[in-house]
């Protein structure tokens, strides 16, 4: 297979390199667009006001990658500019992480890795999002072993592309991997901005809110990685409310 990776932490993530070690070891071939810098919280935006910068990365090379580029934008970006114009041949899947903290939840809604992802989906191949726990107990190479496991299975599977959202727990239930597929839960954040000033009146906002899954009973993403299951999403690029007509317009 090939394999187009890419994150939102930034080409330099020692979790990016561990996934795009363990496909090399998959036997698959692994190709990289990542970002210059990190670029959290950028869901599907686009640059599209100034030019791209991008540049070739050997490091990825010496690992085992065919090629490897750093792109001066967000996720989405790094995947379109890629399929669009940077890969000289067709690529398979579209794999985004493995992140550094997990994407539960409505989080799925501001996730650059899940943008990532989604752009591979719209591309029609099947594309995965990874993250793991921020405090997760997994070591970093364990984790890539196994979502690289995961995923080469369902790809074996067959069938339509999907997007599968996967978020790794803070430790296994029973001391293994066990995935489970899930829904998402309900997340929100309590007094998520902080408001800053300074002597010369100039005002800022920070977010540090406080999570708050006010949805997250049984059957949840968040209640499977809670009970310390590897939590699988599926995940639509269609947001439509199917159910709306004509005639439910007045006016």
């Amino acid at each position: 297979m090939k394999i187009l990776i890419s994150n939102d932490d930034g080409i330099d993530s020692p979790w990016l390199k561990a996934l795009v070690e363990a496909f090399v070891k998959n036997g698959d071939e692994v190709f990289v667009a990542a970002p210059k810098q990190e670029q959290s919280g950028m869901a599907h935006a686009m640059t599209v006001h100034r030019p791209i910068e991008f540049a070739e990365r050997e490091d990825f090379v010496a690992l085992g990658a065919k090629k490897a580029y750093f792109v001066d934008g967000t996720p989405a970006d790094c995947v379109k500019s890629f399929l669009e114009f940077l890969s000289d041949e067709p690529i398979d899947v579209v794999v985004s992480g493995i992140n550094k903290g997990a994407n539960l939840a409505t989080d799925v809604v501001y996730s650059g890795t899940v943008g990532a992802a989604l752009e591979g989906f719209l591309h029609d191949k099947p594309a995965f999002a990874v993250s793991i726990d921020i405090a997760s107990l997994i070591p970093t190479e364990d984790a890539a072993q196994e979502a690289v496991a995961f995923i080469t299975k369902q790809l074996q599977k067959g069938g339509k592309p999907a997007l599968l959202n996967i978020n790794f727990p803070k430790a296994y239930k029973d001391g293994k991997p066990q995935f489970k597929a899930a829904r998402l839960a309900r997340r929100d954040y309590k007094n998520a901005y902080v408001f800053h000033t300074n002597n010369t009146g100039r005002k800022w906002l920070s977010v540090q809110g406080e999570i708050v899954d006010s949805q997250k009973g049984e059957g949840t993403d968040v209640y499977a990685t809670e009970h310390g299951y590897v939590a699988v999403t599926r995940l639509l690029a269609d947001v439509a409310d199917h159910d709306f007509t004509d005639g439910d317009i007045v006016g």
